[in-house]
C-alpha cells in the first residue's frame, strides 16, 4: 500500500485510517445495555510500552456499536507496529481508564489489518464465553485537504414502530442521521453520527464538516449512504428510511437535485423527505502550510516551585540538582529541543510560581526564572535550564499551586497577535494538584479563543487525577455553562516514560506525547478564524 521510490527514503508515505466497530459485548449494566468505548494503542521497536493514539466516542447502550471516531496512523512497511485495542464500558467522565469497566482487549499488527483489509479480532482478559469481537477496517487516505460542509433537514418523515401505527397523530420522531462510504471490500462503512433533533417530523441538523477524504477519498462518484433513524434510548433505533447520493451530486447544492426520497430498503415504502439545505467545498490547510508561510511558534515555561517538590538540598526533591538531570531538566529538555526549531530568535521567557522570591520573600505565583524583570527572556533551552539552576538557589519553595496567573500573563501576549503570525505555547512543569482549579479553568476556557497551546507535564507520583478535567480530549471543559472554544491543553505524566529504559527513547516519546497535539490546536484555531497561510507572508 505503501509506495516507495528507489533511492528514497523509508519514511511512512502512506496514512491508514481505522473504522471501528463491535459486536456481542459484555453486557455489564443492570438496567440497561453497556456504554461501550474503544482505546487503542501502538508499540514499535523504539520503544517497550504501549502508547495511547486514540479513543473513540461512547455509544450508549448498545452491545454492537459503530464508532464514528477514526484512527488515523502512518503505516511504516519497515518496522512492525503492534496495536493493540482495549473495549470498556464507560461509567464515569473521568479520563483516567480504571474509572470504567473493562470489557476485553485484543491485539494485532498495522501490517496484518493492512493486508487484510476487514480483520475480526476476538476480545479477551475477561472471565466468560462471551468476550466480543472488535472489527478493524483499514482504508489508505489520498493527500487531499478539502472540507465539505453539509446540512440537512428533513420534511415529514415517519418513525416506524407501534407507537406511530396506533397514534400517528402524536407520533413525532426523534430523527438523527448516519453518513456512510463505501470502502474497499464493498461494505458500507460509518463515517459521521449527527445529534438526535427531538419531537419533530421537520427536522434541521447542524451543520456538519468533514474532510472530503473521509467521505468519498478522492473520488467525487464514489456511493455515500445517508440513513435516518428514530432514537430510542434503549440503543434499538428504528429505521426511517435512508437514500443514496454522491459528492458530485451533493456540489450542485440545494434544489430539486438534492431532494432525496427517505426510502425504507425492503419494502421501498417512501417516509419522508430529507433536503440538502447547504453545501461548501474548502480548501483546509496543514500545520507545514502555517509555518512554511511564516507563523512563528513561541513557547514560555513554567515551572512549580512549591514546597511539594522537597527541599531542593533532599535527594529525593523533585528539585535536586545532580549530575543525572531530574525530572523537571529532563521535560524542559525534550519538549523545549523541537519547540526551539520552530521559533526564529531562539529565545524563551521562562517563569516560576509558588515560590517566596528575593529580596523580600514575598509569595509570588509568576516571576521570571532568571530573576530579572528588566530582561526575562532565556537564550534557548540551555538558557533556560541555566536560569532554572540559579533559580533553585535563589527562591524559597512554598505555595499553593496556582496556574491562573500564568496562563494569563501568556494569554495577554496571544491576545495582541490574533492574525496568524503568531502561535504560543505554554509549558507548565508541575508536581501536584491545582489549588486554584475554579480560576485555572476560566482562564482557559477564556484562552481556548486565542492563538495559545498549554501543555502540562506531571512530574512525580502525586494523583493527577484532577488534571484529567483540563484535558478537553474526552469531556469539553466547561465553567457555569460557558464551554471552552477549542481544546488547547494537553496533560501528560512524567512517570509513562521512566519506565523505558533508553533515555534517548524516554526523550522522545516524552516530546511525541507531549507536542502531539499541537498542530491540530494551531490548524484548529487558524479555521476559527478564517486564516489563510498565503496571507501571512
Amino acid at each position: 500500500m505503501a509506495v516507495f521510490k528507489p533511492g528514497s527514503s523509508t519514511e511512512p508515505t502512506s496514512e491508514i485510517e481505522l473504522t471501528l466497530s463491535c459486536r456481542n459485548l459484555l453486557d455489564c449494566d443492570v438496567f440497561s445495555k453497556s456504554d461501550p468505548m474503544c482505546v487503542v494503542f501502538m508499540k514499535t521497536p523504539e520503544t517497550t510500552k504501549w502508547v495511547e493514539i486514540c479513543r473513540t466516542e461512547c455509544i450508549n447502550n448498545s452491545l454492537n456499536p459503530n464508532f464514528v471516531t477514526k484512527v488515523h496512523v502512518l503505516y511504516r512497511f519497515e518496522v512492525q507496529q503492534l496495536i493493540k485495542f482495549e473495549v470498556y464500558d464507560v461509567d464515569s467522565n473521568l479520563h483516567d481508564l480504571k474509572s470504567q469497566d473493562f470489557l476485553g482487549s485484543c491485539e494485532t499488527t498495522l501490517g496484518h489489518i493492512v493486508s487484510s483489509v476487514t480483520l475480526t479480532l476476538a476480545l479477551k482478559g475477561v472471565k466468560t464465553n462471551n468476550k466480543g469481537q472488535v472489527i478493524v477496517k483499514a482504508e489508505e487516505l489520498p493527500a487531499c485537504h478539502d472540507e465539505v460542509t453539509l446540512q440537512f433537514n428533513g420534511k415529514d418523515l415517519e418513525r416506524s414502530d407501534w407507537i406511530s401505527k396506533f397514534f400517528s397523530w402524536i407520533a413525532k420522531a426523534y430523527p438523527f442521521l448516519e453518513l456512510f462510504k463505501v470502502g474497499e471490500d464493498g461494505q458500507y462503512q460509518l463515517v459521521y453520527r449527527t445529534e438526535v433533533v427531538n419531537w419533530t417530523n421537520n427536522p434541521t441538523w447542524k451543520p456538519i464538516t468533514l474532510p472530503v477524504r473521509s467521505l468519498c477519498g478522492t473520488d467525487f462518484d464514489r456511493d455515500i449512504k445517508v440513513v435516518c433513524y428514530h432514537f430510542k434510548y434503549n440503543g434499538n433505533h428504528s429505521l426511517i428510511g435512508e437514500f443514496h447520493v454522491t459528492m458530485n451530486q451533493l456540489k450542485k447544492g440545494p434544489g430539486p437535485e438534492n431532494d432525496h426520497k427517505c426510502v425504507k430498503p425492503k419494502s421501498s415504502k417512501i417516509c419522508g423527505s430529507i433536503r440538502l439545505n447547504h453545501f461548501d467545498l474548502k480548501k483546509t490547510f496543514t500545520f507545514l502550510d502555517y509555518i512554511m508561510s511564516g507563523t512563528q511558534i513561541n513557547c514560555t515555561v513554567a515551572i512549580d516551585f512549591t514546597a511539594s517538590n522537597g527541599d531542593p538540598k533532599d535527594h529525593n526533591s523533585l528539585h535536586y540538582l545532580s549530575n543525572r538531570p531530574n525530572q523537571y531538566e529532563q521535560a524542559l529538555v525534550a519538549v523545549g529541543d523541537i519547540i526551539q526549531d520552530y521559533d526564529s530568535d531562539k529565545v524563551f521567557p521562562a517563569l516560576g510560581f509558588g515560590a517566596r522570591i528575593p529580596p523580600h520573600g514575598e509569595v509570588s505565583h509568576e516571576f521570571f526564572l532568571n530573576l530579572q524583570a528588566s530582561d526575562p527572556y532565556c537564550a534557548g533551552i540551555e538558557g533556560v535550564i541555566n536560569a532554572y539552576h540559579h533559580c533553585i538557589r535563589s527562591v524559597q519553595l512554598f505555595g499553593p499551586t496556582n496556574f491562573s496567573p500564568v496562563i494569563n500573563h501568556v494569554a495577554k501576549f496571544a491576545q495582541a497577535y490574533q492574525d496568524g503570525t503568531q502561535y504560543f505555547i505554554l509549558l507548565i512543569i508541575t508536581d501536584g494538584v491545582i489549588t486554584d482549579m475554579f480560576h485555572t479553568k476560566q482562564a482557559i476556557i477564556k484562552a481556548s479563543t486565542l492563538p495559545l497551546s498549554i501543555i502540562i507535564v506531571g512530574v512525580g507520583n502525586a494523583d493527577f487525577q484532577s488534571m484529567e478535567e483540563l484535558d478537553g480530549d474526552t469531556v469539553k471543559l466547561e465553567v457555569n455553562g460557558v464551554c471552552a472554544a477549542r481544546d488547547i491543553v494537553q496533560f501528560v505524566p512524567f512517570k509513562n516514560f521512566q519506565q523505558i529504559e533508553n533515555p534517548m527513547n524516554a526523550k522522545s516519546y516524552l516530546a511525541r506525547e507531549v507536542l502531539a497535539e499541537i498542530p491540530a490546536q494551531l490548524v484548529g484555531y487558524m479555521k476559527s478564524r478564517n486564516i489563510i497561510p498565503e496571507n501571512l507572508h
